[in-house]
């Protein structure tokens, strides 16, 4: 007998089994680790404009391109290697974007010397613990909110770029800053 499929967020498309995977283990999760914060920062920025499959399917590249997302690297990058990445198809190739990674690096290195770490200074937007919603539906989830508009405004201030609202809630909705499964996902008690 065939196990049932659990019930998803309908986002979580069974086509690809990275989505599937991404959503079943990692989306929504708490993250705590500096490295991986400034990753799925910058991950979500190179998504403006595109799909987050995309970038999903290109993320290994994208760890090889960007030193595993080492932010003390990355703000090392000259622009040889940035003109380098650009040739680099397992990436999208968008200057700005490239370049926005390398400036996010050193803005992020600020922001660890200034508070002890990144974690620190990006958890206090919530007060250090994730906002549980509680959406039944799809349509019902907001592209941002205030917290992801304050959230903005100071990372800009600070010299990062590709860090728009929308970009910093899908930001918080990845690392866990808020649980936004659905109520009928079985993802949503278990984050």
């Amino acid at each position: 007998m065939r196990s049932k499929e659990p019930v998803r967020c309908a986002w979580a498309k069974l086509s690809n089994a990275l989505y599937v995977q991404y959503h079943d283990r990692e989306w929504g999760v708490p993250v705590h680790d500096d490295r991986h914060l400034f990753e799925m920062l910058n991950l979500e920025g190179a998504q403006a404009g595109l799909s987050w499959e995309t970038i999903l399917n290109k993320r290994e590249g994208y760890r090889k391109a960007f030193a595993n997302f080492d932010a003390a690297k990355v703000a090392r990058f000259t622009p040889a290697r940035v003109a380098k990445l650009l040739t680099n198809p397992a990436i999208v190739r968008n200057r700005l974007k490239v370049e926005a990674t390398v400036q996010n690096a050193k803005a992020f290195l600020k922001i660890q010397k200034e508070f002890g770490s990144f974690d620190r200074y990006i958890w206090s937007f919530v007060d250090g613990k994730p906002i549980q919603n509680r959406w039944r539906h799809l349509k019902e989830l907001p592209s941002k909110t205030e917290i992801s508009d304050a959230m903005s405004k100071d990372l800009k201030k600070r010299g990062f770029k590709f860090v728009g609202s929308t970009v910093c809630y899908a930001f918080m909705q990845a690392t866990g800053m808020v649980n936004d499964h659905l109520v009928t996902c079985f993802r949503y008690t278990q984050v």
